[in-house]
């Protein structure tokens, strides 16, 4: 029986603590911080639908994409909290142009920096479909002070934790500290997230494919084939939400490939390599997948722009072997 059955998220955190010897307690009580912004975050989510939070907010984000208004309402309540906690130098978030340095003492002694996506897959909120958080956490290259851009330009390999937050029939917080995956779901009678799926272990192939399809006459010509081969000789079955986090959380459970590949229009990938790829690609590896751009592998990529974007292949490790393959096959 696993030692950690029942237990909650803070009570999951404070005994994984005591695994790490040199612990200070300051990424768990930021981790601890992370989870209370999403129930609030979730509570919002819960009634949109009763008040007035659904819909365009009336601006345009700096990846010139339209706001909802529960957008704006988690990335203020995210960046609120994260400011709060003590633990934070800095936050970078898809909604916003630049980092956000954390001007207090606590703030410029504090030795980590968080990078997120509040709300992803936004565009569903109005339909009631699967939306999320994504989040991951990097220990500061600078010195005490206010923190700069160099400190989020880091590779995933030097990532200390990431995690994502799942809206959908339940909400789930699934996260790692780099010693595996494990998922905790809200139990909304208690207001607690309560281990729900320990150590976590992606298959390593799966029943589905998940891409937008409408694509892909766009996509390089070794996507194609390779769709054509999961669909004409693997019968693979196509799942799409349109939602990174809701994608990724079947895939990651139940196996399978998420991809979302460059286009004509989109040459460079249209996912966020900061926000989302490097997060769910360390989340994937942990839990015994792999995630690629189509020649490196995602976690190996060092950042040049707060905002920069690449395309994606994540899943399970049979699957990405075949991409692999299919790469050195049919190139570009």
């Amino acid at each position: 029986m696993n030692r950690y059955n029942g237990i909650t998220l803070d009570e999951f955190i404070i005994l994984k603590e005591k695994d790490y010897p040199d612990a200070t307690g300051n990424l768990s009580k930021l981790l601890r911080d992370i989870g209370v912004a999403s129930k609030v975050i979730n509570r919002e989510v819960n009634k949109a639908g009763l008040v007035d939070i659904l819909g365009a907010a009336g601006a345009v984000n700096v990846q010139d994409e339209e706001q909802q208004k529960l957008d704006v309402y988690a990335n203020n309540m995210l960046i609120n909290y994260l400011k709060n906690g003590g633990q934070c130098t800095g936050i970078g978030s898809e909604e916003n142009e630049d980092i956000i340095a954390v001007d207090t003492e606590d703030g410029k002694n504090a030795h980590y920096v968080v990078l997120m996506d509040p709300l992803d897959g936004s565009s569903n909120i109005d339909i009631n479909a699967s939306i999320g958080t994504i989040f991951s956490i990097y220990k500061r290259k600078s010195n005490k002070g206010l923190c700069n851009l160099d400190d989020f330009l880091q590779e995933g390999n030097k990532l200390v934790a990431a995690g994502y937050v799942i809206y959908g029939s339940s909400t789930m917080l699934v996260y790692s500290t780099g010693s595996g995956v494990n998922g905790f779901t809200l139990d909304p009678s208690i207001g607690e997230y309560c281990l729900s799926h320990p150590d976590i272990r992606t298959p390593d192939t799966g029943k589905y494919y998940s891409v937008n399809q409408a694509n892909y006459s766009s996509f390089p010509t070794h996507t194609r084939r390779y769709i054509d081969w999961l669909v004409n000789e693997k019968k693979k079955g196509l799942r799409y939400i349109g939602s990174m986090v809701g994608d990724m959380h079947r895939t990651l459970l139940k196996g399978g490939i998420f991809m979302y590949p460059a286009t004509n229009s989109a040459p460079e990938g249209k996912l966020r390599l900061l926000y989302e790829c490097i997060p769910m690609a360390y989340l994937m590896v942990q839990a015994g997948g792999r995630a690629t751009d189509s020649k490196r592998e995602i976690l190996d990529i060092i950042p040049s722009q707060l905002h920069e974007r690449c395309p994606i292949y994540i899943g399970s490790t049979r699957l990405l072997k075949r991409v692999d393959e299919f790469v050195e096959n049919f190139g570009d």
